[in-house]
């Protein structure tokens, strides 16, 4: 039945139109009686019209009763004999017809709510009627299964024609027990039923005599609650306690028939009696076959509750070597050691470490009785161990090499700039040598990605906030996904401020977004998120463990081809790389693990394939005021270095490093006295005549490091300045540089330039 709106209007305004017509009557009758002409037209105008507003009203409203009346006669052609009680409501849920079988169970209710019809009949019945009219509104149609007190019942409800606000509601009495099917009323044993989420719905009265009360909750029941289907349970009896072996029925409707069967002459001594110790334990036989098993055992193994023919074989692996073999011996007294296996049947991993023990059976036959120790999350702390030794192990290998590579290219691309001072632009080898430049730059690059890995870098931190740094950073990270790829990028309105190297974080932002853009050949999305994170407590993710606090999380997702599971644990190690030879050096994802490392921060990967990955930062806040967070500082001129008039002395066990030094700092009118070692170094030293304005030490040599000699050499000399350099970052040894006043550091790989740059500062302050 199709209402519009006039239609909808005109039921709303039937009680007033007998209002209507007495006003518009009136209206021209006083017209007659106006003195003033134009009073009186007016009034008789608005008369008229409410008279034909009336005439209208009762039009429309003859026509709706007329289609109500076809409605109700539609309606009853379909549901007037149906066995199941039928009503239609309004929109607000008033009953305008029932038919003989709703009248028969409930009595006429034409002009009451469908809510006090039901009330009372099953749990929420408010909620569960609006819920069912609102899908039934949006989809045309909606049903549920509900418990009675009586068994189940489904509640079905349609809207009836597309632009109608009637629906048509049926309830169905549901026989789940065969043709003729029982309540739960009818059934002599203990049983509850239970919704999809584990609430009780129903308790009948069988169970209500067995406990001693009405309970209200399913923990007011079962004492050892989850259920176990054929487990015995402990119901909280009046007095005492009572044992009882639990069957579940799961019911098409999703829900669960609980029956509880108490055992009245319960075996004193069986292996049950040991359901309550929380210890897992089973009786195997000397060939490892399983006899008996308690509780705590089944739910550790994933068994059924009474297995059979289940051999000790069939539910853990990982032994190396036959179970019954093993069981063999431990049963013929040649071995006592535990073992550690892996629980075959469970769906999660679960290690285990089991113990045999031989003991002697009434009849003389050897058993063996096995207790059973839960090591997943020892077994998870190995792993975890083992992955941070690796790592580890990788990191030093890496920053070795690093700091051996820095000397090399200090010496190259030093001697090269001492090269270009004889040369300009005119000269045939001019181009020669700036392209030897450039490569040693760029292989200087590469090998602060190793630095960044072993986190053995010199990090410029300060605090920043994250949404400027960002929105700076996406004009350039737009340019390199390229036009096949969009890239959306979402910030929290207050983010809180943290504090990190800026330009290291950018690298790994960006290298990040280069790694979505190549996992997405055919184009899509580059989803970059930043948001307040404050965890609680704290978090296990994969083998790291984050602490309790507030971070600033940021998190990068592509829609690419996704990494395997297997690969997942591989990906922040250098020069690991899915690309082929030339695509890629296998560093960006270990320069952002050693970065973010080395900031304190936590970055995890989740990946699934054909679906994309998505990384996630969590880095620390920082609790700074407006004034400390770092803004764009204005770009200063190059210092100009002038020549100086001083005493260096040199120590330097790379002899090609010390040469181009020695050179650099000779050309700029510096005195240079040079030393392969510090014990070298001292031994200058002993001359007292010798004038010596600064030390220029490399940190780490063979014998004696560089703060080590320093620190002795200013015993005799307190106000020579120091600088140290190193291919290792200025954190690897700043505690010991703290101790040493007027020391400043110097990065390797150095060009001419910045050595005598910071030289010139040392002598001027």
């Amino acid at each position: 039945m199709s209402v519009g709106p006039l239609g909808r209007l005109s039921v709303r305004l039937a009680p007033l139109t007998m209002w209507f017509f007495i006003l518009g009557l009136g209206l021209c009758v006083l017209s007659f009686f106006v003195p003033n002409p134009q009073i009186g037209v007016l009034a008789f105008i608005s008369g008229f019209a409410l008279l034909w507003i009336v005439l209208i009203l009762r039009l429309l409203n003859a026509r709706e009763r007329r289609k109500r009346r076809q409605f109700h006669k539609m309606i009853a052609s379909f549901v007037a004999h149906d066995a199941a009680p039928s009503f239609t409501t309004d929109a607000d849920g008033v009953i305008d017809y029932e038919n003989k079988a709703a009248v028969t169970r409930f009595g006429s209710r034409q002009g009451a709510s469908m809510l006090a019809t039901v009330e009372g009949m099953f749990a929420a019945p408010s909620a569960t009627l609006a819920r069912l009219q609102n899908f039934a509104h949006a989809k045309g149609a909606a049903c549920e299964d509900v418990a009675t007190r009586t068994g189940h019942m489904r509640l079905s409800v349609h809207l009836v024609g597309a632009d109608s606000e009637h629906y048509l509601w049926r309830l169905e009495d549901l026989t789940e027990r065969g043709e003729h099917g029982v309540g739960g009323e009818a059934v002599s044993l203990p049983m509850i039923v239970l919704s999809a989420k584990g609430k009780l719905l129903f308790s009948n009265a069988a169970l209500h005599r067995l406990i001693g009360h009405r309970p209200a909750a399913l923990d007011r029941i079962v004492n050892d609650l989850p259920l176990r289907n054929g487990d015995l349970h402990l119901l909280s009896g009046k007095s005492t306690p009572i044992s009882a072996r639990v069957a579940v029925y799961e019911t098409p409707t999703g829900r669960q028939e609980v029956y509880f069967l108490p055992e009245l002459t319960p075996q004193v001594g069986a292996w049950t009696d040991f359901d309550a110790l929380p210890v897992a334990l089973l009786k195997v036989s000397a060939e490892g076959e399983i006899l008996e098993s308690n509780r705590a055992a089944r739910e550790l193994l994933a068994m059924p509750a009474n297995p059979r023919n289940l051999n000790l074989g069939d539910v853990v692996e990982g032994l190396g070597r036959s179970v019954s073999e093993w069981a063999g011996d431990v049963a013929q007294g040649r071995m006592h050691k535990p073992e550690f296996v892996r629980a075959s049947r469970p769906e999660k991993d679960t290690f285990l470490q089991i113990s045999l023990t031989r003991v002697e059976g009434e009849d003389g036959a050897i058993e063996l009785v096995s207790v059973l120790t839960d090591a997943t999350q020892l077994k998870a702390l190995e792993a975890q161990f083992v992955q941070s030794q690796k790592m580890q192990a990788i990191g030093q290998l890496a920053g070795g090499v690093a700091h051996d590579f820095n000397n090399l290219l200090t010496a190259i691309s030093g001697h090269c700039d001492l090269l270009l001072l004889r040369h300009d632009s005119a000269d045939p080898e001019y181009g020669d040598l700036v392209q030897i430049h450039q490569n040693a730059n760029r292989a200087a690059a590469l090998v602060g990605q190793l630095l960044a890995f072993s986190r053995k870098q010199t990090l410029k931190p300060e605090v920043i906030n994250l949404r400027d740094t960002l929105s700076d950073l996406t004009h350039l990270l737009n340019r390199l996904v390229g036009e096949k790829i969009s890239l959306a990028v979402s910030h929290d309105d207050d983010l809180r401020p943290i504090r990190v190297d800026k330009r290291q974080l950018e690298q790994v932002i960006m290298n990040l977004v280069v790694n979505a853009r190549d996992a997405m050949p055919g184009g899509g999305e580059i989803a970059i998120e930043s948001r307040n994170a404050v965890l609680h407590e704290a978090m296990m993710k994969g083998r790291a463990t984050v602490p309790a606090g507030d971070y600033v999380l940021i998190c990068v997702t592509d829609q690419g081809t996704g990494i395997p599971k297997e690969l997942l644990q591989q990906v922040f190690e250098p020069f690991y790389t899915t690309k082929r030879t030339g695509e890629g050096t296998g560093l960006g994802l270990s320069t952002a693990y050693g970065i973010i490392k080395q900031t304190g921060g936590f970055i995890f990967v989740d990946s699934a394939v054909g679906v994309g990955t998505k990384f996630s930062i969590y880095l620390p806040t920082h609790a700074a005021n407006g004034d400390e967070v770092a803004t764009e500082a204005a770009t200063t001129p190059k210092r100009v270095v002038e020549r100086g008039d001083g005493v260096v002395l040199l120590v330097e066990d790379e002899a090609p490093v010390r040469a181009f030094a020695a050179r650099a700092l000779k050309l700029r009118g510096y005195t240079v006295l040079e030393a392969e070692c510090a014990e070298d170094a001292l031994e200058l030293l002993e001359d007292e005549s010798l004038r010596v304005d600064l030390f220029l030490s490399d940190v780490i040599m063979p014998g004696m490091d560089g703060p080590t000699w320093v620190t002795k050499a200013r015993e005799a000399r307190p106000d020579v300045k120091v600088i140290f350099v190193s291919g290792y970052a200025e954190d690897h040894f700043s505690d010991q540089q703290a101790r040493i006043p007027n020391s400043v550091f110097l990065q390797k790989p150095f060009s001419l330039s910045e050595l005598t740059e910071i030289v010139q500062q040392q002598f001027e302050e």
